[in-house]
């Protein structure tokens, strides 16, 4: 399989005062395409997914092309994977064992849990109890109809918080329904396979200024 990808995280730029989605300068960061995760080909609801730091904060935003929204899940940690989600997953120390896996749904419905993986494609525990402390998500639409998911994550999470120079293993994932059902399964560096639990697949993010 295809080597993984490398995404260069600039340093967020605010447009105002805050540091909250709305206020980021987007158009620096660069935007990458999710593809089919098994195959690496296109996909039918186009999903571009950009990111960026501070030392505060680590923001990721996803815009998606949606024209049959399934998501009924209306609690927090609900299996949100079964339907409609945007999902980011978070391995900061690129040991493969341990990592972060966050989704929000598009009525912004949050599951977050620590995942512990044999380093293969299998998970060994999930502590789904565990929630990711201050984290803000938003889900809006714009004018031409896209949905577009904001999330924000206080680096007080992170043992190895965003800096220039430093990096993550991480991927970018979304599950789509059809109207007949059928499922999408979309990655930004595919696995292969519909399991997005592979963490020798993930991509590499590098902090930079």
């Amino acid at each position: 399989m295809a080597s993984v990808p490398i995404y260069p995280c600039k340093r967020a730029v605010y447009r105002g005062a805050g540091e909250d989605g709305a206020a980021i300068d987007w158009e620096r960061c660069e935007a990458v395409e999710l593809t089919d995760t098994v195959t690496g080909k296109p996909v039918k609801e186009q999903t571009s997914v950009q990111a960026c730091w501070s030392p505060e904060w680590f923001h990721v935003r996803f815009i998606c092309k949606d024209s049959h929204v399934v998501s009924r899940y209306r609690h927090r940690d609900d299996p949100l994977y079964e339907q409609d989600v945007v999902e980011l997953f978070i391995d900061e120390t690129g040991a493969g064992r341990e990592y972060i896996e966050l989704e929000v749904s598009p009525h912004n419905v949050v599951f977050d849990a620590r995942i512990q993986n044999d380093g293969m494609k299998s998970i060994t525990a999930s502590d789904v109890a565990w929630d990711l402390a201050g984290l803000e998500t938003t889900v809006t639409q714009d004018d031409k109809g896209r949905r577009i998911y904001d999330i924000a994550i206080p680096a007080v999470n992170f043992g190895n918080p965003p800096r220039a120079g430093g990096s993550w293993n991480v991927n970018f994932y979304r599950i789509d329904e059809d109207p007949q059902g059928l499922q999408e399964f979309q990655a930004w560096s595919p696995t292969g396979e519909v399991n997005y639990h592979i963490p020798s697949r993930f991509g590499k993010l590098v902090f930079e200024e």
